[in-house]
């Protein structure tokens, strides 16, 4: 289960098909240094994006999946 704490390099090593979902929302920074350091809600705050909503979609993407 992926929650905001989360950096993006950590949801994208669960499942680098996450990554359309998060481009989707804006966040087209997937490979930048921040990746490995920012959570998911510190780079959602910098683009202003709903990081419950992206949150909830990951977790759905995931679920499918199984």
């Amino acid at each position: 289960m992926i929650d905001k704490t989360m950096t993006i390099r950590e949801v994208l090593n669960i499942d680098p098909g996450t990554a359309h979902i998060m481009m989707s929302f804006g966040m087209h920074c997937l490979t930048c240094p921040c990746a490995t350091a920012e959570s998911l809600e510190e780079a959602a705050m910098v683009h202003g994006i709903n990081v419950d909503e992206m949150v909830d979609q990951l977790n759905a993407y995931l679920a499918e999946k199984q």
